[in-house]
């Protein structure tokens, strides 16, 4: 019996991934952090274009060598038939495979989940696309920017007085990522209950993220109200926010129920707000939420920062500073748990965050080198489609695949 306290929970998972950018290779490196095998299909000549993105250290892509680190690369150019095929040739000995082409492509190239799983009856398909493979929208092309737009969170983020704004990264690709590779874990789950059978994950970009912002969208239905843009205040709880402290360092307060909320007016030395009934209730609190806010904003700025978070921290109220890069890559805490070193490449020593989430007795995977384009090809070819030397020299020849 294998030692299931080693072993990581998706061994002997084989992936290929057809993804490119951010959202799909999210989803690749979901499932190889837990043990699978992830084999990622790129164009032979210039690759994933996520390598071309900014920003760079050393030539290399920052956020390519996040989530691509670990992952064996093969060059194959899927515009060509013998690419295609070489690509059904991987997938009758896939467990997954993770696509993120606009829908219909795949069918139109003859790979659609009919035709693989004629070949690989256990084959779990996830797609992920801007707007899903069914609906009004499965035709039209989707990144990250239009899933924020489009799912209800720019227009939410930011102040009143502000326009709607996008994050500075990929916060849609990422979240549809992660759940793409839940609902790639719920598929192989199904497969092992129901006979072998695999079946396919239809992932749309603003999905998770509308999920996410559910309550704006109950509300309106329910209510008829349009939630708007609150900065750093959430509009359902009193008081949160962001907060500067006298030494130009910032922290966050979330009082966001009602023993909270009495335990910051008791580290604040103002007891007397817990029966002031313009803040005893939530509902008071919110109602008058700017005095409230100039109170705590006032009590931050009388302190350093560390001085204030510890004042919090002894009556155990929810605070913390907001860190920025360095802050996090010092942190004791994030450093035992959390950040892991990135290994053998141009980057030098530098640290990475590590699995999303842990689980008793596997530790986790080592980030160790990013694969250039097609550095497996011929090693992949070899040994999972029975390719030859001559095979694959006629097929290197033709630019098919990387030579």
């Amino acid at each position: 019996m294998p030692d299931t306290t080693t072993t990581p929970p998706l061994a002997g998972v084989r992936v290929i991934e057809l993804g490119s950018m951010y959202a799909a290779p999210t989803a690749g490196r979901m499932l190889r952090d837990f043990g699978a095998e992830v084999i990622k299909v790129e164009d032979p000549r210039q690759g994933d274009f996520a390598r071309q993105w900014q920003p760079a250290h050393e030539g290399m892509a920052i956020g390519f060598a996040r989530l691509n680190s670990g992952k064996r690369s093969v060059g194959i150019d899927l515009r060509e038939p013998a690419g295609r095929e070489i690509v059904r040739d991987l997938v009758r000995g896939a467990d997954v495979l993770i696509e993120n082409f606009r829908p219909g492509r795949l069918e139109a190239w003859g790979m659609s989940y009919a035709e693989l799983s004629a070949d690989q009856p256990g084959l779990v398909m996830t797609r992920v696309s801007g707007f899903g493979q069914t609906g009004p929208y499965r035709e039209r092309p989707g990144f990250g920017t239009v899933a924020e737009t489009a799912s209800g969170f720019a227009f939410l983020n930011g102040w009143p007085e502000t326009p709607p704004t996008a994050p500075p990264f990929g916060f849609a690709d990422s979240i549809a990522g992660i759940s793409a590779a839940f609902g790639t874990a719920m598929a192989l789950f199904r497969r092992e209950m129901s006979g072998g059978r695999g079946s396919e994950v239809d992932v749309a970009l603003y999905e998770p993220l509308m999920f996410i912002l559910g309550d704006a969208v109950l509300n309106y239905t329910a209510s008829g109200t349009v939630m708007q843009r609150h900065g750093n205040a959430s509009g359902a709880a009193s008081p949160r926010g962001i907060y500067q402290a006298a030494d130009g360092g910032w922290l966050s307060i979330a009082a966001s129920n009602q023993a909270i909320a009495m335990r910051l007016f008791e580290a604040m030395g103002r007891p007397e707000l817990k029966t002031d009934e313009r803040y005893a209730t939530n509902t008071a609190r919110m109602a008058n939420n700017d005095t409230l806010q100039q109170i705590v904003i006032e009590w931050v700025g009388s302190y350093d920062r560390d001085e204030a978070l510890k004042i919090l921290d002894d009556h155990e109220v929810v605070a913390a500073a907001v860190n920025d890069s360095r802050d996090i890559s010092e942190d004791p805490h994030f450093l035992e748990r959390t950040l892991r070193h990135l290994q053998n490449t141009v980057l030098g020593p530098a640290l990475t965050p590590g699995p999303v989430l842990h689980v008793a007795g596997y530790d986790g995977p080592e980030y160790d080198g990013v694969p250039a384009v097609g550095e497996h090809t011929h090693e992949i070819l070899r040994s999972l489609a029975g390719y030859d030397d001559r095979r694959l020299a006629e097929l290197a020849e033709r630019h098919v695949i990387s030579g």
